[in-house]
This record gives C-alpha cells, structure tokens and sequence, in this order.
C-alpha cells in the first residue's frame, strides 16, 4: 500500500508542472479572443495571468524535481501562445487604433506580428542554446510580452499619452526595435534565485525593489521604465562578472 501511495504522489508530481503550463496556454487562447473583439484590458489581464502560471510551472518543477523533454516543448509551445501570438494581436489591434495612413496602413499595420516570428526564434535559440541554462541571451518572452500588455493601460489611465503610442510610425519602430531585442546576443539576467545571498543576487534584489517601487507609485506606467533598467542591470551585470573573471 506504502508503494502503491509513492508511485501515486510520484505520477501525480509529475503532471503538476504541465498542467501549470497548459493554464499558462489556456489563458493565452482567451486572451487573443479578447485582443481580436477589442478588449485589450482584458487581453493583457489574460497575458499577465499566463506569465504567472509560466513562472510557477518552472518553480514546481524545481520544487518536485520533474523535469522532461514533453515539459519543455510544452513550455515553449505555450509561450509562443501566450507570449508570442497574444502580444501581437494586441499590437495589431493597437495599429488599428492608430490614424490610418491611406495605401499604407493596410500593409503597415502587419508588422505587429513580427513579433510572433522573433518570439519563435527567441524561444528556438533558448531551447538549443546551451549558455541560456542560468541566464538568457536576448529578451525573454514574457519581459517583451508584459511591456506590450502595458500599453492599453497607459492609454486607458494617461490619455495624454494617446498621441505618442497610436503613432503608426512609432509602433512601427517599436515592434522592430523589441524583435531586435529578442534575438539580440545580449545578456539577460534570470530572475531564479538559486540562494539568498545578497551578493550573488544584488542585481536581482536591486530589479525587484526599484520595480516595486515604481508600480507602487506608477502602476503599468512603470513597466516600460522597469524593462528598460532590466537590460541595464543585466548589461552592468555581466560587464562586472567578466570583468572579475578577467582580473
């Protein structure tokens, strides 16, 4: 009986991390229903409940120790969902919002789902790359994804940011600018914590205060700017690691 309840808690450990992943998945498919009926506040609600489901589906695998090749695919099927589809749908919608340039905006507005071809390749890099086993090179997915999230609720909360995002040329650069970044060999911290050691995780701690900050003050407003100084710490970062090991 003592053996069959260990192979039972063995088997059902096992499922737990996919069964996370696909919750990650499912709220990426009702987020995309929601982007293309022009709910967009809902849609990024979705994409941020699938970032949690993405950050706990890693955190119960370490936890119960259940890792597989399925669990990984599956991972990053999901992503590309949630953090691939989704955001471009929103950026679509977002065009469409946008003044429409006549013979221009039809073909323009396209360009948002870039975002779904570099997310796929981000995610393919990750899953053959083996220098991204403690940290990323290039923006992960779910950064990119929750800073496009941000900006319905800019608009919705500072309306005098209107004219800067609905700016066809400017989402334009945007989009192109945030592929580059996906796919650019540029170190990116993991925000893991392996142990509680201030001096191996200053960087991290550092992230996590100033953002807390800045929601608490600025609300999705501080994304953008919490993004921003997650490449600068992950840049400052590996800078000074190399420097160390240089020395």
């Amino acid at each position: 009986m003592h053996t069959f309840t260990l192979k039972m808690k063995k088997r059902v450990s096992k499922h737990v991390p996919n069964a996370i992943t696909c919750a990650n998945l499912f709220s990426g498919c009702i987020g995309i229903v929601f982007a293309f009926q022009e709910n967009l506040i809902f849609a990024a609600y979705a994409l941020f409940l699938a970032a949690i489901f993405d950050f706990f589906d890693g955190f119960a695998s370490r936890v119960l120790q259940s890792f597989s090749g399925i669990g990984k695919d599956l991972d990053s099927l999901a992503d590309m969902v949630s953090f691939g589809f989704l955001p471009s749908a929103i950026m679509y919608e977002l065009f469409l919002q946008a003044h429409q340039i006549p013979k221009v905006s039809p073909w323009l507005n396209f360009i948002a789902f870039l975002i779904s071809v570099f997310s796929a390749l981000r995610l393919a890099k990750f899953n053959n790359d083996t220098r991204q086993a403690e940290s990323f090179i290039g923006l992960p997915t779910p950064a990119n994804a929750i800073l496009i999230a941000s900006l319905p609720f800019i608009l919705a909360h500072y309306p005098s940011c209107t004219r800067y995002i609905l700016n066809p040329y400017g989402l334009a650069a945007f989009v192109v600018v945030m592929c580059m970044l996906l796919v650019a060999e540029i170190p990116m911290m993991s925000l893991k914590f392996k142990n509680s050691d201030l001096n191996k995780n200053i960087y991290r701690y550092l992230l996590l205060l100033f953002s807390a900050i800045l929601i608490l003050f600025f609300k999705f407003a501080a994304v953008p700017v919490i993004i921003v100084m997650y490449i600068t710490l992950s840049i400052i970062q590996f800078k000074f690691s190399n420097d160390k090991v240089s020395s």
